[in-house]
C-alpha cells in the first residue's frame, strides 16, 4: 500500500508546471498591456551623429491573430535554437566518457584528497567566478562538472550545483578580465560618455583595481554562505546508486591513465592556444581580425570561439576521458567508448522537456516586448530624476535590479540604460566607467534569482536530478538568496568606499570626482 504525504508536508510545484504558468501570465499580461496600449518613448545614442534619438518601445500581445500564429510558428523553433539545449547535450557527451571511465573520479581525488573542505569550496568558487569570461558556456560545463566533484568528494551534489551557479552567475559580467559582454557594454558606456566629453576614451583594464579586490573577497563571501548556510541544511546526501567507494591512493593504472590524459589534454592545448596568439608565424588562425579588442577577436560576434568554443572543450573532454581509459583499461573497445559517450545522457528526458517549457516562456516574455519597455520607462525615470551623489549611485542601482528580473541581458538593457545613466552619472561627478559598474553590480547581485535568465533551467535541472523530492522554482531561488544578500552588501561597501576615497576603478581609469 502506498503511503501518503504526512498532512501539511510542503509539496513543491513541479519547474515544468511553474514554467508553464508564468508563459500563461506573461501572454494575459501582454493582451492587457495592449488593450491599454502600453508604450515608452526613451533617449538612445544614435551611433553616427552622437546625439540623442526617441526610440519608442509598445508591447506585442500574444492573445491578437499575429500574436496567436507567432506561438504555434516559433515555438519550435526557438526550443532548437535554445542555446542552453544545445550546448548541454554537446557538453555531457564529453562530461560522460569522463566520468564513466574514471577520469573524473581520479582527478577530483587527487586534487582534493590533502585540501580541506573549506578550501576546496573557496577554490572552486574562484575558479566559477573567473571563468565567467567564458560567457554563457561556463555555466554548462561547470554546473555538472560541480556535482560530480561534491559526490566524488563524499558530500552532497546539490550544494556543488548551488556553490556553481551562485558562483558563475554573481560573477558574471564582473571579472578581472574584461569578456565579450564587457566589451560590448564600454561600446555603449562611452558613446554615452561623448554626449558630455566627445573625446572620452575607455581602456580595456577600467575596472582592473576594484575587480582583483571584489572578486576574492566574493569567493570568500560564497565559501562562508555555502560552508556555513548551505551545507548544514542540506545536510548528507543518501542514494544507494551514488554510493562511491573510498579509496587511500592511487593504482598503478590510475596512475598511467592520468599520464596519458594529462599528455594528449596538453599537445591539444598547446595547439589550440597557439592558434589564438596573434602576430606568431603561423599562429593566431582562430581569431576574428574584423575586431579592434582582443576579447572581441577571441569572443567575437563572428569569431570562432562565438560557434565553436563549445566542441572545443567537448573534444578535449573526451581526449581525457579517452586516453585515461585506455590507460587505465576502463576502455577495452570501440563499444566502451559509444557506451561511456552516452552515459550522461541515459536520463535526460525530463532535463529536456523542462528545456522546452522554459524556453517557451523566455522567448515569449522576449516577443512582448514587456522588459524591454519597463527597462525603457527606468531610463527615463534616471534621466529626469534630480537625484545626484549618493542618491543618484542607489537609484541607478536599484533600477538595474528591478530591470534585471523581466530583462536580464546585460548588453540589451545597458543599449537602453546607458544614453540616460552615464550623461546624468557624469554630471554628477561620476566618471562613465563608474557608471558602468554600478549597473553590473545591479544586474549580478540578483542575476540569480531570475527565471528568465535562459542557464537557470540548467541550474535547476540538476538540482531536481539529485532532489528526490522534487524542488520547485521558489525553493531552488531560495537557496540563492543568502549568497545574493551578501554579495550586494559587499557591493554596497566597496562602491561607497572608491566613491568617498575617489580611487580610480582601473588602469587609465578616472577617480571619482
Amino acid at each position: 500500500m502506498k503511503k501518503f504525504r504526512k498532512i501539511g508536508e510542503k509539496v513543491h510545484m513541479h519547474p515544468m508546471m511553474a514554467f508553464l504558468l508564468l508563459t500563461g501570465f506573461v501572454v494575459i499580461l501582454s493582451g492587457i498591456l495592449d488593450v491599454f496600449d502600453a508604450s515608452v518613448t526613451y533617449n538612445k545614442v544614435n551611433l553616427k551623429t552622437g546625439g540623442y534619438e526617441s526610440t519608442l518601445v509598445t508591447v506585442e500581445s500574444l492573445l491578437n491573430l499575429s500574436g496567436i500564429k507567432y506561438i504555434f510558428s516559433n515555438t519550435v523553433a526557438n526550443f532548437v535554437s535554445f542555446t542552453p539545449l544545445s550546448m548541454l547535450l554537446i557538453v555531457l557527451i564529453g562530461i560522460s566518457i569522463m566520468d564513466k571511465s574514471g577520469f573524473l573520479d581520479t582527478i577530483f581525488f587527487v586534487m582534493t584528497k590533502k585540501m580541506p573542505k573549506t578550501v576546496v569550496t573557496f577554490i572552486f568558487a574562484l575558479i566559477c567566478i573567473i571563468t565567467s569570461l567564458w560567457g554563457d558556456l561556463c555555466f554548462v560545463v561547470l554546473i555538472p562538472l560541480s556535482a560530480l566533484l561534491f559526490k566524488y568528494g563524499k558530500r552532497n551534489p546539490k550544494v556543488g550545483i548551488i556553490l556553481a551557479f551562485a558562483s558563475l552567475s554573481l560573477g558574471f559580467g564582473l571579472n578581472i578580465f574584461i569578456n565579450s559582454i564587457d566589451s560590448a557594454m564600454l561600446t555603449a558606456t562611452e558613446n554615452a560618455a561623448k554626449i558630455i566629453s566627445p573625446l572620452y576614451t575607455i581602456n580595456s583594464f577600467c575596472f582592473l583595481f576594484i575587480m582583483i579586490l571584489a572578486v576574492l573577497i566574493a569567493a570568500g563571501l560564497i565559501t562562508y554562505v555555502t560552508e556555513k548556510i548551505i551545507a548544514p541544511k542540506l545536510g548528507k546526501y543518501e542514494d544507494e546508486e551514488e554510493i562511491v567507494k573510498d579509496k587511500d591512493k592511487l593504482t598503478k593504472r590510475e596512475m598511467r591513465g592520468l599520464l596519458f590524459a594529462g599528455m594528449g589534454a596538453l599537445i591539444y592545448l598547446v595547439i589550440f592556444i597557439y592558434n589564438i596568439i596573434p602576430g606568431v608565424p603561423l599562429g593566431g588562425n582562430l581569431l576574428d581580425y574584423s575586431q579592434n579588442r582582443y576579447i572581441d577577436k577571441l569572443f567575437g560576434y563572428d569569431s570562432f570561439f562565438n560557434s565553436g568554443f563549445v566542441f572545443v572543450i567537448t573534444f578535449l573532454f573526451f581526449i581525457c576521458g579517452l586516453l585515461y581509459g585506455l590507460g587505465t583499461k576502463s576502455i577495452k573497445n570501440h563499444r566502451d567508448i559509444c557506451n561511456f559517450l552516452s552515459h550522461s545522457l541515459d536520463d535526460i528526458g525530463k532535463v529536456i522537456v523542462l528545456l522546452f517549457f522554459a524556453s517557451m516562456f523566455i522567448s515569449l516574455l522576449k516577443y512582448t516586448n514587456i522588459g524591454t519597455l519597463i527597462t525603457a520607462y527606468f531610463a527615463n525615470i534616471v534621466m529626469n530624476t534630480g537625484f545626484t551623489r549618493i542618491p543618484l549611485l542607489l537609484l541607478v542601482l536599484f533600477v538595474s535590479i528591478v530591470t534585471t528580473f523581466l530583462c536580464p541581458s546585460f548588453v540589451t538593457r545597458w543599449n537602453i540604460l546607458s544614453g540616460s545613466i552615464v550623461p546624468v552619472m557624469m554630471n554628477s561627478g561620476f566618471t562613465a566607467e563608474f557608471s558602468q559598474l554600478v549597473f553590473t553590480v545591479g544586474s549580478s547581485v540578483v542575476y540569480p534569482l531570475t527565471p528568465v535568465m535562459a542557464y537557470f533551467v540548467i541550474y535547476i535541472s540538476f538540482l531536481e536530478k539529485y532532489e528526490k523530492d522534487g524542488v520547485g522554482i521558489a525553493k531552488s531561488i531560495k537557496y540563492l538568496i543568502p549568497y545574493c544578500l551578501i554579495l550586494l552588501a559587499m557591493w554596497l561597501v566597496l562602491l561607497l568606499l572608491w566613491y568617498v576615497i575617489g580611487i580610480p576603478l582601473g588602469l587609465s581609469s578616472g577617480s571619482v570626482l
